[in-house]
């Protein structure tokens, strides 16, 4: 018997173009002078966005799509969802499908939080009694308990993602598409979405994931592609796409990092790393270190921890509420870190990838694999992958 997985989505020769007037009207005041201005450039240009994808996704694979702002990811997501049609080429989706893409669409912000419960569930298939024997689950999830009578326009924005994630993950599809979802909400409520992709992967559940997260990347994915100006430059093992994204950000310039399995721009680095293990304690000390003339004020430092090459645990210091938007660094400054995390490490032999990034994760500055190695022997943790999704960070010092 062949072991040879289901296709559940195939894009072949995929293009996309679209047409970018050269005029753009607001208004008849604009129109009118756009007549009379008889040098106004007329006409459109073409905007080709993609240029022939060719890619497989089998049934059971979380599938990573990976770029830099405005190489693509967005229209490919949203011609796989069916909302842009194929221009030349094919796209063929074995299965149902459900995008996560803009969630909240279709809430009513002059219906309370449980009129658009039903509401939303309606638009994704539900019926009354389907919703009414979820509403309870629902209403947990998204932690909203007090506020479901309250009509949805005096919600925050973080209310309101996280009601409709909620809504959105009871949806049975056979594929899921997720756009930058793993960012809703607050601390709390990310560790639920993690744990939810956990039991997603576990569960081999076919699942394609657009982010610039490259720590969800390696931690999630089994596959990845890498698109550049709207072609596919790497693909296949997510580890390797994720090195290729970071190398995307290194600067041509002395500050550059010429290190093999090291890449970043160099403007924030990590330097004299170590870390101490004891039965309750894992303490990673380190400096970081700003190279460059500017300030900075939203630094972000993330920390996976693997197991023969594969992410089973991870953290960043935005799940620290005093560190959610960032750590300052004055230029050329030198601060030295302690970071502690709760050892709920399982009995193996552990590898630390290290990363820094400015701009809250858009901007790769330092990325170390394998950066310390340690063997963990706690014996109350057996298997790593049971491990909490994210080791807790106990606390952060911040030194010199």
């Amino acid at each position: 018997m062949s072991d040879k997985k289901e296709v559940a989505i195939s894009v072949k020769n995929l293009h996309k173009t679209f047409k970018l007037p050269h005029e753009q009207h607001s208004g008849l005041k604009q129109l009118l002078v756009s007549v009379l201005n008889r040098n106004r450039k007329k006409g459109y240009e073409l905007q080709h966005v993609l240029k022939g994808l060719d890619f497989d996704i089998e049934e059971g694979d979380f599938f990573g799509i990976v770029g830099r702002n405005g190489s693509g990811k967005s229209t490919l997501l949203k011609t796989l969802a069916g909302i842009y049609s194929p221009e030349k080429g094919a796209v063929q989706i074995n299965g149902t499908l459900v995008p996560f893409i803009e969630l909240g669409v279709g809430f009513n912000p002059e219906l309370t939080g449980r009129e658009n419960v039903f509401l939303n569930g309606a638009l994704l298939g539900f019926s009354r009694d389907e919703m009414s024997a979820m509403y309870d689950d629902i209403v947990k999830f998204a932690e909203l308990e007090k506020f479901m009578d309250q009509k949805l326009k005096n919600y925050s924005s973080g209310m309101q993602v996280r009601l409709a994630f909620s809504i959105a993950i009871r949806a049975d599809a056979d594929i899921l598409l997720l756009d930058e979802v793993l960012a809703v909400g607050d601390e709390a409520f990310q560790r639920k979405c993690v744990n939810y992709f956990s039991d997603l992967k576990k569960n081999k559940k076919t699942v394609i994931l657009v982010t610039h997260d490259m720590s969800s990347v390696r931690k999630f994915c089994n596959k990845a592609i890498l698109i550049d100006k709207g072609v596919v430059i790497a693909q296949g093992d997510p580890n390797e796409v994720a090195d290729s994204y970071s190398k995307q950000f290194i600067a041509n310039n002395q500050t550059s990092i010429k290190k093999k399995h090291r890449f970043g721009t160099g403007e924030v680095i990590y330097d004299n790393m170590q870390y101490d293990l004891s039965d309750d304690i894992f303490k990673l000390e380190f400096d970081i270190i700003n190279k460059t003339d500017q300030a900075y004020s939203d630094v972000t430092m993330g920390f996976d921890f693997c197991v023969n090459d594969e992410i089973v645990i991870g953290n960043d210091t935005r799940f620290i509420g005093k560190y959610k938007n960032g750590l300052k660094l004055d230029a050329h400054q030198r601060k030295h870190l302690v970071v502690k995390f709760k050892n709920d490490f399982g009995k193996h032999q552990f590898t630390l990838n290290a990363n820094i990034t400015t701009g809250l994760g858009m901007n790769v500055t330092d990325y170390m694999r394998s950066a310390l190695q340690f063997d963990s022997n706690n014996v109350r943790y057996a298997d790593a992958w049971k491990v909490l999704s994210h080791p807790e960070i106990i606390e952060v010092e911040e030194g010199r």
